[in-house]
């Protein structure tokens, strides 16, 4: 068993403040140790154009180029290595598992992933450059795993295959962009229509109307679907999926025959948190063992967070939040079945 946390990091004002001050904590910490030697270890296989990723992200989100260029000002590093550990443009994303349902006022996401990728860093930033303010995990620092804006979006993303990929952003990135630039679920819908994919995976995301929408993005198309549950694979663009998909299928079946399990959000957090109901997975040397669940309540504009299996959420009152009061919290802590090494926690290269 290994304890872990995430530092909540609470920032109000622009993007590029914002990067600056993102730089300066992670000068001289473990994770930016981590992702600058794990290319010493292994070479990407992919190319970043730094005027091609420029364009890409004034046409879609040019205040998150900000937060980069302050991110760069503050490491005082090449603009190329920025965006190869932090751009989240033409980067190759490694596979992996979640689980998400929803209700008619909640969305519940078991995020489940490799621990030595977790970078465990919570935030809530209120941009006044532009951009709505948003809550959640964050993934390669500017990406979001899941999250949730001030108009109530919340949204939350699985993988399903990474062949074929495109020229474009990838799942963090997307998953942030949603939420900066959308207030309601047609609004997303649009976007995913419109941005560039480098890899396929399902966005899902509702709103205060109580709906839910699953799109099916792929570099090669982009498809709309009612549910309200959803694992690692696509039920439209079913040419795209994976040739072995029983885990995912076996929690699937486990959420949608659980249907009193999921009527109302503690019911479904306990569902995907508790290690012995069949939603959890302790899968992590395969790239898909649970790190994180998360409940988001758009209606409320509260947020849920656990880290790790049969835990008490630590709650947020994202609402209050928004009207300037400041949270007495820093950590979330948490323990995970595991002896692997988290990113923000333990060496990982020599």
């Amino acid at each position: 068993m290994k304890p872990i946390h995430s530092d909540i990091l609470e920032f109000r004002g622009s993007h590029h403040e914002f990067g600056v001050k993102q730089g300066e904590l992670l000068k001289e910490s473990i994770l930016l140790d981590n992702r600058r030697k794990q290319w010493k270890a292994k070479r990407p296989r992919f190319e970043i154009d730094v005027e091609e990723t420029k364009a890409a992200y004034y046409q879609f989100a040019p205040g998150i180029w900000d937060e980069l260029a302050g991110l760069q000002e503050s490491l005082e590093l090449p603009m190329e290595e920025i965006l190869r550990d932090f751009g989240g443009y033409r980067i190759d994303a490694m596979p992996s598992g979640c689980s998400i349902v929803t209700g008619t006022d909640f969305m519940v996401r078991n995020y489940d992933f490799h621990p030595q990728t977790y970078e465990g860093r919570f935030s809530l930033f209120q941009p006044d450059d532009g951009g709505y303010a948003t809550i959640g995990p964050t993934s390669r620092i500017t990406g979001r795993m899941d999250g949730m804006n001030e108009k109530g979006l919340a949204m939350g993303y699985n993988f399903t295959h990474r062949k074929k990929p495109g020229d474009g952003f990838v799942c963090y990135l997307i998953g942030r962009i949603i939420l900066e630039t959308c207030a309601t679920i047609e609004e997303a819908i649009e976007l995913l229509k419109q941005i560039p994919h480098r890899g396929s995976f399902s966005y899902i995301v509702t709103d205060t109307s109580g709906r839910t929408r699953i799109i099916e993005a792929s570099p090669r198309s982009v498809d709309v679907r009612i549910s309200n549950a959803c694992t690692n694979h696509f039920e439209i663009q079913q040419h795209e999926n994976r040739n072995y998909l029983k885990d995912s299928f076996d929690r699937l079946e486990v959420i949608q025959s659980q249907q009193s399990q999921t009527a109302n959000a503690l019911k479904a957090f306990r569902l995907f948190n508790d290690i012995d109901k069949g939603v959890f997975s302790k899968l992590y040397k395969s790239w898909a063992g649970t790190i994180h669940t998360s409940l988001y309540l758009p209606k409320d504009k509260k947020v849920w967070f656990a880290l790790g299996g049969n835990q008490q959420p630590t709650v947020f009152d994202f609402a209050s939040w928004l009207r300037g009061e400041n949270l007495n919290v820093q950590q979330i802590h948490g323990v995970v079945d595991t002896d692997i090494g988290f990113a923000h926690v333990d060496k990982q290269f020599s």
